[in-house]
């Protein structure tokens, strides 16, 4: 059951989708990373303002395996099982797709329960706000990549921090919601207990979430004015990428340690730099270093069919 949680962990999942971005599709990739880091600061903002305790917290004979001092509802991990493996399912609908990604959902959610973390309807929660943000994801995304992708790059980046900002006052709201909240001392004893520790609530975990899609969102604006490059090629320049982007990942997060993991702005800054690493500097870097290559610009107009201009 640990194996099986973790696999539906933003600890799988991250890695993952910066693989499939960079060495694989990066359009199914760049999808992805847009609508999972969504999810990510919806479930931030309602996991404060829901403030809804795990089972182990409240119930002795509940065994917490693991030291979460988050809250529990809604469900972290069934809501990214449901927008994941839905995502794929409704992009491959097929028999044999649709019942691998349903096996997932079910046992992620299973798993959540059995070690003591959430309560079945936090795990029902989570899987029904994942299904809603997957539909969602399909019925306007071509509608919204289409218009987004149509404005001045300025714009663009200028929608993607004022997307992020309203993610950031939404967490702040929640926050700030709960007044003079403190921990009650069977919680804060239970999570202790697991291993844990009852931190305060901050606007930490809100901040790093709204600046992830920042980052997310403008390196994609860009990569996509400058022109998409081709993640596919001879596998050794697939290879080849991965330490490349890495080696800027960890260049980033070490310089993050230094500036700590309770300030809201930091988070926010380290991870806005983050994806923009990831969707933007990264693919150029390979473009450079060519270890792939740039792909055609697409270029529309309303009221006209694509067509694809070389650079």
């Amino acid at each position: 059951m640990q194996l099986i949680s973790f696999i539906g962990s933003a600890v799988f999942y991250l890695p993952l989708l910066v693989l499939v971005f960079w060495c694989v599709d990066a359009r199914l990739g760049a999808r992805l990373a847009v609508i999972m880091s969504a999810s990510s600061v919806i479930n931030t903002v309602l996991k404060v303002t829901f403030h809804e305790p795990r089972p182990f917290w409240t119930d002795p004979s509940i065994t917490g395996h693991e030291s979460r001092h988050s809250f529990g509802m809604p469900s972290g991990h069934a809501q990214s099982a449901a927008v994941f493996y839905g995502f794929l399912g409704i992009r491959w609908p097929r028999p044999l797709v649709w019942a691998g990604a349903a096996l997932m959902v079910v046992l992620i959610g299973l798993s959540r329960v059995h070690l003591g973390v959430h309560s079945i309807w936090q795990v029902l929660a989570g899987w029904a706000i994942g299904g809603v943000i997957v539909v969602l994801a399909f019925w306007l995304g071509p509608f919204v990549v289409s218009r987004w992708a149509r404005q001045p790059i300025a714009l663009q980046l200028a929608l993607s921090l004022a997307v992020s900002l309203l993610c950031l006052a939404a967490s702040w709201t929640a926050v700030r919601s709960l007044g003079g909240w403190q921990w009650p001392d069977t919680w804060a004893r239970a999570i202790v207990e697991a291993g844990g520790t009852a931190e305060p609530v901050t606007h930490y975990e809100g901040a790093a979430a709204a600046g992830g899609l920042f980052g997310i969102l403008a390196g994609l604006s860009w990569t996509g004015w400058r022109g998409w490059f081709e993640a596919g090629g001879e596998v050794w320049r697939r290879l080849a990428r991965i330490p490349v982007g890495v080696s800027g990942v960890l260049a980033i997060y070490g310089a993050g340690l230094f500036l700590g993991t309770t300030d809201p702005l930091a988070g926010f800054v380290v991870q806005g730099l983050l994806g923009l690493w990831v969707a933007a500097g990264a693919p150029e870097a390979f473009v450079r270093l060519r270890l792939t290559t740039r792909a055609p610009r697409v270029l529309t107009r309303p009221g006209e069919e694509l067509s694809q201009l070389p650079q």
